[in-house]
């Protein structure tokens, strides 16, 4: 079996803790240890979850063959280099890194040592998407909006980075990563933090694609739902349910009346997006494939969010705009 570990055990890494623990004893992997600076932390998730603890990463070379990494963005390129550079295969949560350059040098380590890069977009790994996924052609038109509930969690970074990026992977990946983004337009504001805390994105695709994406993270309820536009179809789904359906036009009445519209509600098989996503990569790595969302995709989405924050910034200069800052 394969031994692992997670290093960063804050409210994201102790969920990944929790799933690693329960493969353990479904005799799926092995669970060596968890990994935090806080050493109180660190002991505390131990105990819980019946493993050793470690204050320092570098103590896991060796004892272990992948880690979940959820740790902040700042620190993702420094332990996932040392990491994967020792043949050690690295789930890294989202965004894989906070620049293009750390990206690839993340993605140039994974493949000197030939280990796994995977990178944490969650939503690809959700139930409903999963259901979703082979009902996809051509997409034309996605309206988004992703809300979160104000926290204390990840304010390293902007909403961009932060939720948003969910949904610049999941467009582009809809409509072909081979597509290319030929205009974005995007505003942002900063609400309750120095960053920008909630925005809106306009995408343009080379193929007529357009989606427009609007994330918060000062809601005052929790919204993660697409809808997108595809010939002859309209596509619905909520993250949050796990819900999905398709609505589309109904065969002919053989009297000549109008159709009208037939609405699927996709069959779901509800299994946790986290546990699909860790044991994805576990599988992986044991039968030696492809990370099912490699360090490129995750870089992809990364480059995407930053030229939206690019154009948040320009807007922000707009005079009329930069006297309310």
């Amino acid at each position: 079996m394969l031994r692992t570990a997670v290093i960063g055990v804050g409210h994201l890494g102790r969920q990944h803790a929790r799933i690693h623990a329960n493969l353990t004893s479904e005799a799926f992997s092995k669970f060596i240890a968890v990994c935090d600076t806080n050493e109180a932390t660190a002991r505390a998730i131990a105990d819980e979850r019946e493993t050793e603890w470690t204050t320092n990463w570098r103590d896991l070379i060796g004892k272990v063959d992948a880690v979940s990494l959820a740790v902040p963005t700042e620190s993702h390129c420094e332990l996932a280099c040392g990491l994967l550079e020792a043949g050690i295969h690295v789930l890294v949560e989202k965004p894989i890194s906070r620049t293009l350059e750390e990206a690839d040098q993340m993605i140039t380590s994974a493949a000197k040592s030939g280990a796994v890069l995977q990178v944490g977009h969650l939503e690809r790994f959700n139930p409903a998407m999963i259901a979703l996924r082979p009902h996809v052609r051509n997409p034309v038109y996605f309206e988004i909006h992703r809300v979160g509930e104000f926290t204390a969690r990840s304010l390293d970074i902007d909403v961009v980075l932060d939720l948003m990026i969910h949904d610049l992977d999941i467009v582009q990946w809809l409509v072909g990563e081979e597509v290319e983004v030929t205009g974005i337009h995007a505003v942002g504001i900063e609400i309750l933090t120095k960053k920008v805390d909630a925005a809106n994105v306009r995408l343009e695709f080379s193929s007529g694609a357009v989606a427009n994406i609007t994330a918060s993270r000062v809601g005052t309820e929790k919204i993660r739902k697409m809808r997108f536009f595809q010939p002859h179809d309209y596509i619905a789904i909520d993250y949050t349910t796990k819900r999905a359906s398709i609505s589309s036009l109904a065969p002919p009445a053989a009297d000549g009346a109008w159709p009208g519209v037939r609405v699927r509600n996709l069959d779901i098989v509800d299994i946790e997006p986290l546990r699909v996503e860790i044991v994805s990569f576990l599988e992986a790595v044991h039968d030696g494939l492809p990370a099912p969302v490699s360090g490129t995709d995750g870089r992809n989405a990364l480059r995407l969010a930053l030229r939206a924050l690019e154009r948040i910034n320009e807007h922000a200069m707009h005079p009329g705009v930069s006297e309310l800052r």
